[in-house]
Order: C-alpha cells, then structure tokens, then sequence
C-alpha cells in the first residue's frame, strides 16, 4: 500500500492495481500536465496537476465503492479506470484537444492504443484486467462506468474541490463525503424517465432527499466558470497556445499524435524552437498577450458565426485580418462551443422516484440562463491593433456594435447577482 499526503483529501491509500499503475509512465507524465492549462496566468497558485487530480478521483471512487459494498474485479475496474481517466491527455489539459481531434480523430478519453500496450498494459494484464475493458470504462462505457465518467462522477467532484482550493476561488466547494455517502446504482427499469441514456447496466443516482446536494454540483460549476475556467485572460492564453500547436504541426515534423503524447514541458520547448511560433511563444513566457478587440455576448452573434466550423472560422480570420490591414496572425477569433449543463441530466430520488434534476430543480433553468449569458465570443490582437481589428470584426461577423461588452472586470468575484 502507498500513503499519499494530498492537499484536499489529506491521506490518500492506494493499493492494488492502483499502486502498480502510480509509476508507470503514462501516469508519471500527469505530473507535468497542469490541471487548469494556462488559469496560472490568472492565478498564480493554480499550478496543479492531472496527477494528483488522478490520485483524488481514485480516492473518491475507492470511497464510493466501499460505500455500495461493490468488490473483487468489478472494484479493480473501476479503480484502475479512476487512476487511468486522464492519461490521455495532451498538453495543457483540453486546450489543444479540438486541433488533435481534428487531425487525429482520438479524444482525450480514447484510450485504447495507450492501455493496451507498455507498461500500463503490462500492469493491467497482470491483475487479470482487459486493458480494452478498462478503456470502456473511461470512456463511460459498460455498467458502473457512470461512477468515473457520468453526470455524478468522482472526476468532477474532485475537480471542483481541488481548482477552487488551488485558485483561493471558494465557489467550487462541495460536500464530496456527502456525495459519496449518498450515491447509489439502480436497475434501468426503475427509472421513470430514462431519456434515451446511452449506457449499459445500472445506472447511478442520488438517493432520496439529496436534490440540494446535486444542485450544489450545479451551481460550483456555475459559479466557477465566469472566474477561473472561462476568465478573460486564460482565454486569450488558451486561444494563442492552440494558434501555435497548430502552426507547429504545419512547420515542422511533428505529427498530432506526438502532440497528444507531449507534456506541458515538451509542448512549450517545441515552439519555442520553431521559427514559425517563436514569437507566439514569446509572448506566452512573458505574459506580453494579445488584447480583447471584441468580446460579444451570445445573442449579439449572428447564427452564422455560432454554427462555423473550422475552416469558416480561419476565412473569417482572414477575412478580419484584410479588412483591418494586419497579418493575419495577429487576429484570433474564439468562438465557444454551445453552451451545456450535462450535469442537469442527473437523477434524483425524489419520494421514491427517479427522477432527472432539470425536472426536479427550477435551479437548472436558471443556471442556464446564466450560463448563456457568461458565454462570450472572443477576438483578439496585439495591443496597438486591437481598435482596427473590432472594428474590422464587428463588420465582418456583422455584430451589433451596442451588444460589444466593452468593460471587462478585473479582479473581482463573481456573486449570486449576476444570476439574478
């Protein structure tokens, strides 16, 4: 057995598949891929990592299954899935995952290859375990996987916890030993509004008079969102990271699946060795960022935009980019993706019945409103272009310039107001 010292669940025990897996290389890498991509140049502490998130999903998932008395290899599974749900990866967490996506047509819980061969698939095999099996699960397939890849699942209450501890954002905050305590999987046909659920086996639900527990989830995530995930600056960040992975894939060598393989470390060397992203990486390291052009909210975006894809998204680039008479690399366009609370869909027992939170709690059709709300699309340039470059965008993408959000807030917390 290891004994982990964590800074949100104190002592962490691992034993079993999960102790053999900790010093593989595919888990050893997590610690050089931080859990919240660029936040740091918003919060100077977040600079956790996808291991030790790891580490806390596995120790949430070996509570609950204590908890619903599930063992022998039923519980390696699943603790084996917990330790190995992020090996997947790339560099700077989700950041690059669309670009690799497109190029490779894996995401980052595609897992097979990675489980099944070296040594993670030596470790799996050993312990009797199919690595496809255990890829399934991360995924979210096969019975009980709903436990680390669901709408309850162990990987966001740990991620939650553990981003507001690190940023000093309080809102993230939840009741995990209440959440564990209170989990339990029942039989498909015991839930009265399924709603066409994709997965196989039992499904995981909250028990009886734990509505506000769920609806706690809802509203940590809700709350951080504005204030770490989505902020401004980590944006902006994020958005020029991905402009220079994707020139490095086109100027040199370096195919997409190395690219999924690398670490933050890695990634960073790499263009800055490229003549292609150097100054991109520039500006990176010294936190000299593009500035906000455009920063428009959801309904003042004509469907047009909303519903580009990549390539419509490059020509309106472009398109900017001639009309303000810039490079075109010194124009990022940023649009979103639609806004989602998988969350909502989680089940509840309310007097006996199953039922689906957005049914049970009118909490859900107001975070939702919020959620449209905080939706922002961004366009940004450096700093001495980015009064040409608004005004070039806001005719191009055809906004209404008395929707722009021209003030973004500094340093300041989000409240329940702003939901309001």
């Amino acid at each position: 057995m290891i004994t982990v010292k964590d800074t949100v669940h104190d002592h962490i025990e691992i034993d079993g598949v999960a102790a053999d897996l900790v010093d593989t290389p595919a888990v050893q890498r997590l610690r050089h891929v931080k859990q919240l991509g660029t936040v740091q140049l918003v919060y100077p502490s977040a600079n956790h990592t996808r291991f030790e998130h790891s580490l806390g999903v596995y120790h949430l998932a070996s509570r609950a299954l204590d908890h619903l008395g599930i063992e022998g290899t039923r519980a390696d599974r699943i603790e084996a899935a917990a330790m190995l749900h992020d090996v997947g990866h790339g560099p700077f967490s989700h950041n690059l995952e669309s670009l690799t996506h497109r190029r490779t047509g894996k995401y980052h819980d595609d897992v097979d290859e990675l489980l099944a061969t070296g040594a993670v698939g030596d470790v799996l095999r050993d312990h009797d375990l199919d690595p496809d099996r255990i890829a399934g699960i991360v995924a979210g397939e096969g019975p009980y996987a709903g436990l680390v890849s669901g709408e309850l699942d162990v990987d966001r209450m740990d991620y939650l916890v553990r981003d507001a501890y690190h940023t000093g954002v309080p809102y993230g905050t939840i009741d995990t030993e209440r959440f564990v305590r209170e989990l339990t999987f029942v039989e498909r046909d015991e839930i009265a509004d399924e709603g066409g659920a994709d997965r196989d086996g039992p499904e995981l639900v909250l028990d009886e008079g734990n509505v506000q527990t769920a609806e706690s989830l809802l509203l940590a995530r809700a709350l951080m969102n504005p204030v770490v995930y989505t902020h401004h600056v980590a944006r902006i960040s994020k958005a020029m990271l991905r402009r220079a992975a994707s020139e490095l894939l086109d100027a040199t060598a370096t195919t997409a699946a190395e690219l999924r393989r690398m670490d933050d470390h890695d990634f960073l060397a790499a263009i800055r060795d490229c003549r292609a992203t150097a100054e991109l990486s520039r500006r990176y390291d010294e936190r000299d960022l593009y500035k906000l052009a455009v920063w428009a909210e959801y309904d003042d975006v004509p469907d047009r935009v909303h519903e580009a894809d990549h390539a419509a998204e490059t020509a309106l680039e472009r398109e900017i980019a001639a009309e303000a008479g810039v490079a075109r690399d010194h124009v990022i366009l940023d649009v979103p993706p639609e806004p989602t609370m998988r969350e909502s869909t989680a089940r509840v027992t309310v007097n006996g019945e199953i039922r689906r939170l957005e049914r049970q709690s009118p909490l859900v059709s107001a975070l939702r409103t919020a959620q449209r709300n905080q939706w922002r699309l961004g366009v940004y340039a450096p700093e001495p272009a980015t009064d040409r470059v608004g005004r070039a965008a806001a005719d191009v993408l055809a906004l209404d310039p008395d929707g722009l959000v021209t003030e973004v807030r500094g340093a300041m917390p989000t409240t329940l107001d702003e939901f309001e």
